[in-house]
């Protein structure tokens, strides 16, 4: 008996070991992975584009930044762009937004174009984190506000509070389309379908919005966890018209959540949630956000 339990734990033993660094290899060829591509640098030129004196272009830049773009929002870089709040992700790695007016005299217009439209930095590498794959759709007339807006910016003497950093197990769920942490690797540089028309309340245009919906409440916008982030960031809401999600939802409910920052059962959302992004939305962006969350199929909650 007692050698056959020795035996077996030997089996064990090796099991274990086999797994283990049958891991080992895995977290080593995603992290390698990504640091490879984060590494690279993209034949992408500069945009011919140009910012503008216009006060109404810049207003169009500052609702862009103030709203969908999130640029001035305090979930991204501050209503200074001095900074934005940190957030400890766990073994996912932190999101830090940086204080960009420190950034932004060293970048020509058309490289910040290249970056909000192709997520790739001044030295030809990717941007980390920055949700460039959501608003890449935008047209060169909101680009050229959007750059506009932030040239009008002041600097702001503040230091980061913190530095963005991936670790493996970010790394490695990015490798996987599980986060989107390596932006440029997401987008085709050679094809970025922009939107021609003027924004309107239709589905087609809040298809576009959407897209700033899909980085959390996942590409079917049922929800659920975020893969691999702690307990501490929240389970995710269902959004599409399933009866875990919007069903019986109306536009003036749908408003009054964001307006209220509270679900229509009054409970009140997660700070995590970005409302302020989405009060600052106009009647037409928030109309047709809404008339696309209910034309897509109802999802039982938590298939993503």
């Amino acid at each position: 008996m007692g050698k056959w339990i020795k035996r077996v734990a030997k089996v064990l033993g090796v099991v274990v070991l086999i797994g283990g660094g049958g891991v080992a290899v895995f977290a080593y060829t995603q992290t390698s992975a990504y640091d490879a591509s984060m590494s690279k640098v993209y034949d992408v030129p500069p945009l011919a584009l140009v910012r503008s004196t216009d006060p109404a272009v810049i207003a169009r830049g500052e609702h862009l930044s103030r709203s969908f773009a999130a640029c001035s929002t305090q979930a991204c870089h501050g209503a200074d762009l001095g900074g934005g709040k940190v957030t400890e992700m766990g073994p996912i790695g932190t999101l830090a937004p940086p204080n960009i007016t420190n950034i932004l005299p060293a970048y020509s217009d058309g490289e910040l174009a290249r970056l909000i439209r192709h997520g790739i930095k001044k030295d030809g590498r990717s941007v980390c984190f920055m949700p460039v794959d959501e608003i890449s759709w935008l047209p060169d007339s909101d680009l050229v506000a959007i750059v506009s807006y932030l040239r009008t910016m002041p600097p702001v003497d503040r230091a980061n509070a913190g530095t963005t950093t991936m670790k493996t197990l970010g790394k490695a769920l990015d490798r996987k389309g599980d986060i989107p942490a390596d932006i440029a690797r997401r987008i085709d540089h050679t094809h970025i379908e922009t939107w021609s028309g003027a924004p309107a309340p239709t589905v087609e245009y809040g298809k576009l919005l959407a897209r700033g919906c899909t980085g959390c409440h996942g590409a079917k916008l049922s929800g659920g966890r975020i893969a691999g982030t702690p307990k501490k960031i929240p389970a995710v809401a269902n959004i599409t018209p399933d009866a875990t999600g919007l069903a019986g939802y109306t536009y003036d409910d749908f408003n009054k959540e964001i307006q209220t920052a509270t679900k229509k059962n009054g409970q009140p959302m997660d700070p995590f949630m970005p409302v302020e992004a989405l009060r600052g939305m106009n009647d037409i962006e928030k109309h047709a956000l809404f008339a696309y969350l209910q034309s897509v199929p109802p999802v039982p909650y938590g298939n993503r």
